[in-house]
């Protein structure tokens, strides 16, 4: 696999050189909602992934933030997220992230996370271990609740957020810190390479955290991904360090 492991890493570290070139820039917005930005720049990162991948494996598929691409049956099928965090992006937050995934039969073999803002770049592939700018890392080996660091998403809709505002109340009393970032690929990251010892949302996208999934699960961590019961092609998530003991 590792062809394709290198594959990802370059489309990744390709797209993030065009966000930084284009990061505190004149954006041209396509759409805005109460609590998300669609740029322009999404599109145009999304194609160039595609162009870069597709090109070298025609026979693949391509399920993204921006549009399909592809037989979604086929065996093979990349799962990107141009930018994870484009309202970040949009205001000038450095905490963004390009993420991409591929799936063999449904199964994650390869994940990327590319932060171009740090230069830090997340990879594995299956049965490996995971590395960060090419250093091994595991999850945290914190236990105790009170010690830890936890993000929780919000989400981006007013349902969503009534939903996750009284797991927010309850966890901001029981940790260390609550954490609120704004890209949940980089959130599924940092509980990879032991940064935070948790993150929770209740309503996610595949292509957010489809690439976090495989990362955290071979630093060492567990991963709880479940259908949300109400909206389709969403997922609630709890990406840990497999040991922090959680009252949810």
């Amino acid at each position: 696999m590792t062809h394709f492991l290198d594959a990802a890493r370059n489309a990744a570290r390709t797209a993030g050189e065009l966000l930084r070139q284009n990061y505190q820039q004149p954006l041209r917005v396509n759409s805005a909602e109460a609590h998300d930005i669609k740029l322009e720049i999404d599109v145009e990162t999304q194609e160039l992934i595609t162009n870069l991948l597709l090109n070298e494996f025609p026979q693949h598929a391509l399920y993204g933030e921006e549009g399909i691409v592809g037989d979604q049956t086929a065996d093979y099928q990349w799962v990107v997220d141009p930018i994870d965090g484009t309202v970040n992006y949009y205001y000038g937050i450095p905490h963004f992230c390009v993420s991409i995934a591929l799936r063999r039969k449904g199964d994650v073999i390869i994940g990327v996370i590319y932060d171009p803002m740090r230069n830090e770049m997340w990879a594995v592939q299956k049965g490996e271990a995971p590395q960060l700018n090419g250093k091994e890392f595991r999850v945290s080996g914190r236990k105790d609740l009170a010690e830890a660091v936890i993000s929780i998403g919000l989400s981006k809709t007013s349902a969503t957020i009534d939903a996750a505002l009284p797991l927010l109340q309850d966890t901001v009393r029981r940790v260390r810190k609550c954490r609120l970032m704004g890209s949940a690929a980089l959130d599924m990251a940092y509980v990879a390479c032991g940064r935070f010892d948790a993150y929770i949302e209740r309503s996610i996208s595949l292509w957010d955290v489809a690439a976090g999934c495989l990362l955290v699960e071979s630093a060492g961590g567990r991963i709880d991904l479940r259908p949300h019961p109400d909206t389709k092609e969403k997922y609630s998530i709890i990406a840990s360090n497999g040991v922090i003991e959680l009252p949810f």
